[in-house]
């Protein structure tokens, strides 16, 4: 018996390759698109409240380039700003402590004594030595800024006090200083119950450190000088650390310390 013969292999027993799917279509001049806004918390919320339109104006560019600030009213007097702000309760006040009607001082007194959850007021000054500093921060502002300031300087303390935090830069430590170099008023109760670490803590506090100075400057860590703060604004009655500082001065501590 014979075996059969092979089928010889030829290109037309050899099946084709299967087909390549076409090459993309690229567009040469199409871009990167650019990343998604950032997202999460809505914008912090601004009013604007100075008599200079201009100031006004710019205040409002330098801000609203940023994705997460939103200036959403503007007064140009303080008897305009109290109504404004109570009826759109704003997360951040810009309070010019100098304007016509009401200023700066009375205005952030009446927003802070009629609001449930009022918003947290920076007073804007054109000089370090303005006499209506301190009468500000006693009114309960969250501190205050230069006019002059730069606008990184502007957009962080915008987003500082937003958080609870203060700013209480050397100029306004001078204000409270200059206002209480007469006799020391005797010393609150409270002093007497601070502890050397509280007490340490808030002569900090009175110079316009933060946390993190703080915590550099005492050796301890930043949770640790947190606890201690909160512990100085419970003692003091205070509602924030501007708060504490004032207290520190009327309570007859710094002039102890």
């Amino acid at each position: 018996m014979t075996e059969p013969t092979p089928t010889p292999i030829t290109a037309a027993t050899v099946p084709p390759p299967p087909p390549r799917a076409p090459a993309p279509i690229t567009d040469p001049t199409a871009t990167v698109p650019p990343p998604s806004p950032p997202t999460g918390r809505p914008p912090l919320r601004i009013v604007l409240c100075d008599d200079e339109r201009m100031v006004r104006t710019a205040l409002r560019v330098i801000l609203e380039a940023e994705p997460d600030l939103e200036v959403v009213g503007e007064a140009a007097t303080g008897a305009q700003a109290v109504p404004l702000v109570r009826s759109l309760a704003p997360d951040v006040v810009l309070m010019d402590v100098r304007m016509p009607e009401i200023d700066g001082i009375r205005a952030t007194e009446q927003i802070l004594a009629t609001m449930a959850e009022p918003p947290r007021i920076v007073v804007v000054t054109t000089f370090e030595n303005d006499s209506y500093v301190y009468g500000a921060l006693r009114a309960g502002a969250a501190g205050f800024l230069l006019k002059r300031a730069d606008p990184d300087e502007l957009i962080g303390a915008v987003r500082l006090v937003a958080r609870g935090d203060s700013l209480l830069f050397p100029a306004a430590v001078r204000s409270l200083a200059a206002a209480h170099t007469s006799a020391a008023p005797p010393a609150a109760p409270w002093v007497a119950r601070l502890t050397d670490r509280e007490a340490d803590v808030l002569r900090l506090m009175a110079t316009g450190l933060s946390n993190h100075e703080m915590s550099e400057r005492l050796g301890v860590g930043p949770q640790t000088v947190k606890t201690h703060v909160a512990s100085v604004l419970a003692k003091t009655g205070a509602r924030d650390r501007t708060q504490a500082v004032i207290a520190a001065y009327e309570g007859g501590f710094m002039k102890k310390s």
